[in-house]
């Protein structure tokens, strides 16, 4: 009986990533993600939570549940999520490319980074986690989790999967701004993901 159920839950568990790969497909082909299209895709995650803990479902279920927290998809979390299903579809996505320093404004050398008292924002899609996950290291470490870019934001984290793209992206207006203000001389750091996790400890 018990190996049993282990090949059952293995069969439900590769029916669930096939029907996840249509459904990406099909959500994705008109080039974006809206709001009806995430809360369609928000309840049929939770439902195939009740029945596997398959680990795909289960990280695609808190990032969704998160972006939907406030009941509103906004333009980054739109891109995001677009991202994330166009990897999970195989579509051809840079996604699963790490974000590569030589060709980001990050700043160079990346300095070591303050985390006490210092604000940050998120923008991107990180590997760490959801955003509100990223920000809880922040708040661990004395940080400061920032709202937008403004002239006091001390440091703009870029997510791991932020790509050469970025300028084409929606989160590519909140770099753009922030570039604009380091080049005007406020004290503004660009930084990559990992740069931010490794100063983090994680």
């Amino acid at each position: 009986m018990h190996i049993f159920t282990r090949f059952n839950k293995k069969n439900i568990q590769d029916r669930q990533i096939d029907t996840l790969i249509g459904l990406s497909k099909g959500l994705t082909a008109d080039g974006k993600i809206n709001q009806q299209e995430a809360e369609c895709l928000l309840n049929w995650l939770v439902q195939c939570q009740s029945c596997s803990d398959n680990p795909m479902i289960e990280n695609l279920l808190e990032r969704v549940d998160e972006m939907l927290s406030d009941n509103i998809l906004d333009q980054d979390e739109a891109s995001e999520l677009f991202q994330l299903l166009n990897a999970i579809s195989g579509e051809k996505s840079e996604l699963g490319e790490v974000a590569k320093t030589s060709s980001l404004p990050v700043d160079k050398p990346m300095p070591n980074i303050q985390f006490d008292g210092m604000s940050f924002l998120f923008t991107g899609t990180c590997a760490y986690g959801p955003r509100k996950k990223c920000q809880e290291v922040v708040d661990g470490l004395g940080g400061v989790n920032a709202k937008s870019v403004t002239k006091d934001l001390d440091y703009l984290v870029l997510g791991t999967y932020v790509t050469d793209s970025w300028i084409h992206e929606s989160f590519g207006r909140k770099i753009e701004k922030a570039m604009k203000y380091r080049d005007e001389g406020l004290p503004i750091i660009i930084i990559t993901e990992e740069h931010w996790a490794n100063h983090a400890g994680l």
